[in-house]
C-alpha cells in the first residue's frame, strides 16, 4: 500500500529534497509551502505524486485546513515539519516581533502542526512525527541565543512527546543537520544588529564563512536520505545526526564534556 508523507517548508532546500526523494520512491507527497502559486509551488506541483497545499505554520487556521485537507485524501503516514528560518546576531538587538516571529515559526509551528494530526495517527495506532532541528538543537555556538532556543527546545519537546505517543503506535523524531548547502543564509537567515556588539559579530561570522568550516557540509539531497531513515527504519530512536560536520562536532561535545566544548568554541569564534 502506497503510503504518504506530508511535508511543511518545502518550497526549496531540505523540504524540496525530501519531496523529490520521497515522490521517487513511489510514496505519495503533499507538499506545502505559503504561497503555492510561486515558481517553487509549480516545479514542486510538476512533480509525479506530489500534492500542494497552502500552509504558513505560523496561522493555526492554516494548521487546520492542511491537515483536514490532507487527511480527506487518504491516511498520512508521516509528518515531517521542516518550516523554519535562523534568527542570527546579537540578543540585545533582537526586537520583540523577532523574537516573537522565531518562536512561532521554528518552535509552535511544529508543535500545532504536530496536534493538528495526532488524533488521526493514534486512531489508526500508527505514525510518524519528523522534526527537522539543527546541530544548533544539540551545541551552541555565539549570536544565535534564539535560534538555539527554538532548536533545543524542539529536542526536548520531542523526546517528552515521544514518551506518551508511543503507547498508540506512534512514533517521534528529529533530524539533526550541520550545514546544508542551500539558500538557506541568505533566504533563511533574519539579523540583529547592536552596535555595541559590532566587533564580535564580524569575528563570528568571519569564523562562519571561513571556506575550511563549509568543505564538511552536507547537499540538502544527503540530509533528505537521513529524514527518509527516520521515517523508515522504524527504530526506537528519538535524534539521527546528520552531515559529517555534525555528526563530528556533538562527538567531540560528548567526549570532551560541556565546559570543555564550550571553551573550544569561544577560542574558535571569539579567541581568548
Amino acid at each position: 500500500m502506497t503510503k504518504t508523507i506530508f511535508i511543511t517548508g518545502a518550497s526549496t532546500g531540505l523540504g524540496f529534497a525530501t519531496a523529490q526523494l520521497f515522490a521517487s520512491r513511489d510514496w505519495k507527497v503533499i507538499a506545502t509551502l505559503r504561497n503555492p502559486d510561486s515558481k517553487e509551488g509549480q516545479a514542486l506541483a510538476a512533480l509525479a505524486g506530489v500534492t500542494v497545499l497552502a500552509l504558513d505554520v505560523t496561522q493555526p487556521a492554516q494548521i487546520a485546513a492542511a491537515a483536514s485537507e490532507a487527511l480527506a485524501l487518504g491516511p498520512v503516514d508521516v509528518v515531517f515539519n521542516n518550516a523554519g528560518y535562523g534568527l542570527a546576531g546579537p540578543f540585545e538587538g533582537a526586537t520583540d516581533a523577532q523574537l516573537t516571529a522565531q518562536l512561532d515559526t521554528n518552535l509552535l509551528g511544529t508543535m500545532r502542526t504536530t496536534k493538528a494530526f495526532i488524533p488521526a495517527f493514534r486512531e489508526r495506532g500508527a505514525g510518524v512525527f519528523i522534526a527537522t532541528t539543527s546541530i544548533g538543537g544539540l551545541v551552541t555556538f555565539p549570536l544565535n541565543s534564539v535560534y538555539h532556543a527554538t532548536k533545543w527546545a524542539l529536542e526536548g519537546w520531542s523526546e517528552s512527546l515521544a514518551y506518551e505517543l508511543a503507547g498508540f503506535g506512534i512514533q517521534v523524531k528529529t533530524v539533526a543537520p550541520g550545514g546544508i548547502s542551500t539558500d538557506f543564509a541568505g533566504r533563511s537567515l533574519v539579523l540583529t544588529q547592536h552596535p555595541a556588539y559590532a566587533a564580535l559579530s564580524s569575528k563570528v561570522m568571519a569564523a562562519f564563512r571561513d571556506p575550511e568550516r563549509r568543505k564538511f557540509g552536507s547537499t540538502a539531497a544527503q540530509i533528505a536520505e537521513t529524514v527518509w531513515e527516520a521515517a523508515t527504519d522504524g527504530k526506537d530512536q528519538i535524534t539521527y545526526v546528520a552531515g559529517q560536520d555534525a555528526k563530528a562536532t556533538y562527538a567531540q561535545r560528548l567526549a570532551v564534556g560541556i565546559e570543555a566544548f564550550r571553551k573550544g568554541v569561544r577560542a574558535m569564534f571569539i579567541g581568548g
